[in-house]
Order: C-alpha cells, then structure tokens, then sequence
C-alpha cells in the first residue's frame, strides 16, 4: 500500500484548467476517473492528511500509485472526456450502475429503406430510434399487434421480406392487413414511411391527433353509407385505446420527463427511472451499484446522469433525452449538465428537483420502487446457498478459522446522547438470519459512552449465561446429532451452544475488551474479531495490522450486513426505551398519581401500547383510580405522544464509530 505522498505531483505543476484525472494503482491499471473544474485545487485535496479524508478516499489514494490528468477547454468537454474514461477503463473506485435485469425495448429501424419495428435488448445501434424500456416483452408484442392493424408497417424480419420479395407474395401479416406488404410492391417506399412516421409519433405520445382523424374519417364513412370502411375504422379506433389504456396517465400536463430516485445504504445504492412520454408511462427501469466513493446523493445523481445520458449520441438525443429530468437533489454540475443535455436533444433539458403536485408524488413513488428493489436485491444475495457458503469459507479462510463460522454472533453497543446505553445481539446461522435468537442488553455497570466497558460487560453476561446453562444441561442423542435440553422439562437451550465466530462492530479497543472477557471466563475456542466501519476492515485479537478483505468479497458483504443488522436492532431498542421513558415522564405530572398507583396501572393494562389504546372508562376501572384521575391520565398520554411525534428526532450515537445513526 503506497503512501500518497510517493506520488504526489510536484507543487505548482498541476494546472488550474478543467481536465479529467486518472489514479493507476502499482500494475499500472486505472483505478479512478474524476474531472475538475480547475485541476490543481482538485488533484491537490487528495494529497491532504490521510486522517482527514473520507474512508473511501483515504482507501483510494494509498492503492493508488500515480496520477495523471488531462486539460480541455471546457467543462462540458470535461463532462464527456471522463464520461468515455470510465467506459474504457472501468475503474473500481467509480460507482459502476448495472441492470438488475435486462429490459426490452421497442426500436424501429428507421435507417433502412422499409423500416421494421421489432423488439430487442442489449446496447442501442445506429439508425434506430428506440422506445421504452419496457417492463415485459409480452406486453410490448401486444401493443405493436394491436397498432399493426392501424399502421400496418413491416415487422418481419430481413429474411423473410427478402423471400417475400422473390417470391412475388406477401407473408401472412399482408394478407390480414397488418403489413402494407412493401416486399411485393404494394406500396412505395415513401408511403411506407409516412406509415413509419405515424407510428413513431403514436409512440412518441402524439396520440389524441390520430384518434380525432380516424374519428373524422370513421363519422365521414358513415355518412357515406360506407359502412364496411366505418367498422373498419371503428376497430382500428378500439385499437387504439386499447393500446392506450395500457399506459396509465400520470401527468395531465402532457409532460415529457424521466423521472428517477435512489434508495442508499452504506453499502449499495439501487435507482429507479420511470419514462414519462406525453404524460404516460411508458417504460422503467432500475439499476444497483455497490458504493465505492464517498459520495453522497446529489454526487450519485450526477455519476448516475452521466452514465445514463453519456452514451447517447447526437443523433439520438432527440428520442432518449426528455425535456425534463426531475431527480431527489440537484448535481453538483447541474449547469454543465444541462448544456451537455441540451447539446445532445437541440433543445432545453432542464433538471430539478420537483417540490409539490403530481410530479412530487409520481417521484414517490419511483423512490419506494427504488426501496423494493434494494430489499429485494439484499433478499436474493442473501437466500442464495451457493453464495452463503462461499462467504462463510472466505470468512474461515481469512480470518484463519479451524472450521466454517456456522453459527456468528455480533454484538454493538449504542447510546441515547450518553444515556440509556443499550447493547444488540444478533445471531446468523448458515449465513440466515436467527431472530428468534436475538437478545438486547441494558448497560447499568458503566458510566457515559465507555463502549469498551460496555462491550466487556455485554460480552461477561453472555459467556457466563452461557456457562451456566451449558452446567445445568444434559446431553441427548437426536436425528440430527446431540442436543443440550434442561434436564427437568427436556427442552433444548438455545444458549447452551458456543458461536463459531464472536463480531463485535469496533476496532482494536472493542475487540481486545471482548477478548478480555472471554479470557476471564476461562473461554478460549471461541475466535473473535472486529468490524470497523471506518475503512470496513477486520481486526483480529493482538494484531497490528487489520485483515483486509476485498470489498467485491461475499464474506465482507456477510460481515457487513450481520454489523448493520446489530445497528438497526440497537436502534429499534432505542426506540422503544425513549417511547416508554416519555410516558412513565408524563405520568409522573399527574395530580394524585403516586409510584404504587402508576405501577398498579402499568400492571393492569401489561403495556403502555394498550394504556394509549384504552379511553377514559377503562382507565377508570383500575383499582385506586377514579374518573378524575382517569381523565388526567389520559390527556398526560395523548400529550407524550403528540410530543414524541412532533418533536425534533434526537440522534442515536454508535459509541464504536462516533457516527449518527437515524432513526
């Protein structure tokens, strides 16, 4: 690992142009892209103190062995240059977005003589103006069969028009009149076109237009006594709206717009994009990238709009880029962006945040399909089998365990501001998620925000708890192998059974406490390591240096998640204990209501759930309390609780990292 300092340019040797920057690591190999403004500021932000650097970027720079940048004249030229950068070279510092799965489009070939419409996926080619994504191909084939029938235009493919063509006789779709038959002569080439416009503009959202005209000619035909052409119109009008109604109307505006929302973790980053054409949705589409920079939101909408609109060329940014791009918070580059945008479409492409009205709910909802999709992303990496055990033998590899941690433990200490400090518990076996095994822990040895007390005390009472049941258990033979059970109901004790691996969420301090804990129990085959968030590495008992796991690892993924889910379930028991101090607070302002009386209440009801839920009756059924107080009691709750609602969300501190956890 390289210190920067090896490499940093020479002062005064940067320019203060725009450009684009490359880091290369020791073999050579583009590791990040990045463009700037004015260079020297740049480049020379990262050749800071490595203390003050976010983690990500402190990572980046020591696997770092050299930079190199590249001037242009432009911002724009900047925008474009780094855009190609991070095609060609991939870097594994760059946010990378891929498909959670591959969309069809609908594309129409309009460079050809006889353009056919088809379906397809993959990379965009030449020539071809595309509509969509779409959510499913079957949905798309029902469409263009339906509109067939009112823009009859080719849909085969080159194959069997040419054979058509020699044969001197249409296929099937010309002879149901779903095809003008172009192959055999029947029309020319430019009214098959003025077909190909019809239908592009169709889909390009221009649809009331077309439904007038054929209800026009439809009325005029009847007129006429010309009934037959009149059912024939009457049908292609059916059609029509039938194709129509597929497209819910989101936007009465008519608006033109792509609509995106990111869903963040620490770890990953899933973004949605619905297409609004003519105030339709006509497509959607969804993306997930492991975060591996320190950027925050508006950083990700940026690298997000680059990767999506950098590729589209000139003579395609008319049909890909809307007028308008309505994202969760602004770029940092909006402005250059816009111009980019704009030079690609030739005409104003405007980017905002939406504030209120329908725009502001339809970005509601893109943002809770972006929250599914990164469950759901969590859910299938984490029920694979094959993925599970590849990550629990990375994690034995690495941390150079006798055997596959089946059975992991992890363990985080929290605090309120320095009060009411809690501790989690969390069990994965097989890589799953045990939570009917999970246990939370009230810290009253331990004075303020002594994590390292509070994790020895945390882990005390566990090992001991566990030594005690391991003493009063009997071991039984079962189908599945020894069981430890209470010798006198003959159940089994889940605590009896010692983790394969003890995590605690800290460093060195944090897992030498744990350490500590263990030794004095007299446990010594239990391993034990630590998980720091700061640059996600792994610490070891008595060891210097951290073990440093690759961050594509499935058993450093493993690792992460069990931490988070030791975070979210400190917080949730956060939660509950600010909840029940606000109310038993409030009682105590209650005229008449002593400390025998509040418990014989807190007793009657056996929840402070159901003392919220009962009225003024019930309340005055409890022994000792009479309708006076009863009506106090009342108006004390329903007021904790419009405070607790209301009032500003204290933050809930993890004492292991110093980091603000939101509720």
């Amino acid at each position: 690992m390289a210190s920067p300092s090896s490499y940093r340019p020479a002062p005064g040797s940067i320019p203060t142009k725009p450009g684009v920057y490359r880091f290369r690591d020791a073999k050579g190999r583009v590791i990040y892209v990045g463009k700037a403004k004015s260079l020297r500021p740049r480049l020379s932000s990262y050749f800071q103190d490595i203390g003050n650097l976010h983690p990500r970027t402190a990572s980046m720079v020591t696997t770092g062995a050299s930079v190199e940048w590249t001037v242009v004249d432009t911002e724009v030229e900047a925008l474009q240059l780094e855009y190609s950068w991070i095609k060609e070279f991939d870097p594994r510092f760059n946010v990378k977005y891929r498909d959670d799965k591959s969309y069809p489009w609908l594309a129409v070939t309009v460079g050809d003589e006889f353009p056919r419409v088809m379906v397809g996926r993959g990379a965009k080619r030449k020539g071809t103006r595309y509509f969509g994504p779409y959510s499913h191909a079957w949905a798309i084939r029902e469409t263009v069969d339906q509109l067939l029938r009112v823009f009859p235009m080719r849909s085969c493919s080159n194959g069997v028009f040419k054979r058509s063509a020699q044969i001197g006789r249409p296929c099937l779709l010309g002879y149901i009149d779903k095809c003008a038959a172009p192959c055999v002569g029947n029309v020319t080439p430019e009214e098959h076109r003025a077909i190909v416009d019809d239908f592009c503009d169709f889909m390009a959202g221009n649809t009331t237009a077309f439904t007038r005209r054929i209800e026009r000619e439809m009325y005029a035909a009847s007129e006429a006594l010309d009934f037959e052409k009149a059912a024939r119109l009457r049908d292609d009008l059916g059609a029509l709206t039938k194709a129509l109604e597929k497209q819910a109307v989101v936007l009465g505006d008519g608006t033109d717009a792509d609509v995106i929302a990111l869903a963040e973790d620490p770890l990953e980053v899933a973004v949605q994009i619905f297409y609004v054409r003519g105030g339709r949705i006509r497509g959607q589409r969804g993306w997930v990238a492991d975060r591996s920079d320190d950027s925050d939101t508006a950083g990700l909408v940026q690298e997000f709009l680059l990767q999506l609109y950098g590729g589209v060329g000139a003579d395609e940014g008319g049909d890909s880029i809307p007028r308008e791009v309505l994202v969760p918070a602004l770029p940092p580059d909006r402005e250059v962006l816009e111009q980019l945008l704009t030079e690609r479409r030739g005409s104003k492409v405007a980017i905002r945040v939406p504030q209120r009205g329908d725009k502001r709910d339809l970005q509601q909802t893109v943002a809770t399909n972006a929250a599914q999709a990164l469950a759901l992303h969590k859910t299938k990496r984490a029920s694979d089998l094959t993925t599970r055990n590849r990550a629990l033998e990375e994690i034995q590899k690495s941390l150079d365990l006798d055997e596959v941690p089946l059975r992991i433990e992890c363990y985080d200490v929290s605090n309120l501001q320095g009060t009411e400090v809690v501790a989690s518990m969390v069990v994965f076996e097989d890589g799953l998620a045990r939570k009917s095994e999970y246990r939370r822990f009230v810290i009253r040895g331990v004075d303020g925000q002594n994590d390292v007390a509070s994790m020895h005390e945390v882990i005390t009472r566990r090992f001991k708890r566990l030594l005690d049941e391991q003493a009063r258990s009997e071991t039984v033979s079962t189908d599945s192998g020894p069981m430890l059970v209470d010798p006198e109901t003959g159940r089994p004790r889940k605590f009896a059974y010692a983790p394969s691996l003890v995590v605690v969420d800290g460093g060195p301090p944090q897992v030498a406490a744990a350490q500590q804990a263990l030794a004095e129990l007299g446990v010594d085959d239990v391993p034990v390591c630590g998980l720091a968030k700061r640059l996600e590495e792994v610490w070891l008992p008595g060891e210097e240096d951290p073990v440093i796991m690759a961050r594509t690892s499935e058993g450093l993924y493993l690792l992460q998640r069990i931490r988070d889910e030791a975070h979210r379930f400190a917080i949730n028991h956060h939660r509950g204990r600010r909840s029940k101090s606000m109310v038993e607070s409030a009682l105590d302002d209650v005229p008449g209501l002593g400390e025998v009386r509040r418990k014989t209440l807190l007793k009657h009801f056996g929840s402070l759930k159901k003392l919220r839920e009962a009225d003024v009756d019930q309340i005055a059924l409890v022994p000792g309390i009479g309708p006076r107080t009863a009506s106090a009691i009342k108006d004390a709750v329903a007021h904790a609780d419009a405070t607790r609602k209301t009032a500003p969300k204290e933050p809930t501190i993890n004492t292991a990292t110093g980091e603000i956890l939101e509720d």
